[in-house]
């Protein structure tokens, strides 16, 4: 049984440990035939453990998930706030229809050089545009959700006389905690990539602006030490966001 188990959790690191090892071969070929610019895996780990040592890795790490988190925070109350409304008044989603469908798809980073006017570089340009690249999923997931919630637990309210806001608190929130969650996941995902691109393309900050820097110095194994990096930072905010929606849907008594 114990056995079984360790082979089900080996499983998902096969493909990824091949893949590295390849990665690791080929840029060895390649440095020996003279190319710079590739590093391997090996490299990259030593570039990663010196950037850990003189704490670079940790304060652009700060600064890159505490701007993200800000923002994903702002971009979801309002989402949340606005997607219940919509979803729960017909009249609303009508009203809002044509100015979403507008603006949802103006893409985040366009909002850069009106953000960078407007707040300059640092903090507030990169919350601004975070906050905005998540308000529009959380919209539209928590609107759809919202709309499928059973009729008849919204006819319990309306008899129970419940106001708009003990309906939203007591009935509907409850009721679409699994789909919430969903939702907020890929706000997550959204947020940290936004705040990424955000600083690799202008705030000279955080771990995108560390790996332009890498790039532009022509050190590929601390460049890839950042994109790995990255790529961690973000299974393990997805992972702790997914320990997070089954605690609280145990709590609540919802199935996860």
């Amino acid at each position: 049984m114990t056995d079984s188990r360790f082979y089900r959790w080996l499983r998902p690191w096969v493909f990824p440990v091949v893949l590295v090892g390849a990665f690791e071969w080929y840029a060895r070929r390649a440095a020996a035939l003279g190319s710079d610019a590739l590093a391997p895996p090996s490299a990259a780990a030593k570039a990663f453990v010196g950037a850990a040592m003189d704490g670079s890795l940790w304060t652009a790490t700060g600064f890159t998930l505490g701007t993200a988190a800000l923002g994903l925070l702002l971009g979801a109350v309002l989402g949340i706030a606005f997607g219940v409304m919509l979803g729960l008044s017909r009249r609303a989603a009508q009203l809002g229809s044509v100015s979403i469908e507008v603006l949802r798809p103006v893409p985040s980073v366009a909002l850069i050089p009106l953000s960078m006017l407007g707040f300059g570089f640092g903090v507030r340009m990169e919350l601004a545009i975070v906050a905005f690249a998540t308000f529009w999923p959380l919209l539209v997931l928590v609107q759809a959700a919202v709309q499928q919630v059973e009729p008849r637990l919204l006819e319990v309210s309306r008899v129970l006389g419940l106001s708009a806001r003990e309906r939203a608190f007591k009935i509907v929130l409850p009721a679409i905690v699994p789909r919430l969650f969903v939702a907020l996941r890929l706000g997550v995902a959204v947020a940290l990539v936004v705040a990424v691109t955000v600083e690799i393309a202008a705030n000279p900050n955080g771990m995108g602006y560390a790996m332009m820097i890498a790039q532009q110095s022509f050190d590929p194994a601390l460049m890839l030490a950042w994109l790995g990096w990255i790529g961690i930072v973000g299974f393990a905010v997805n992972a702790g966001m997914l320990v997070l929606q089954r605690a609280v849907s145990r709590r609540m008594g919802v199935p996860s």
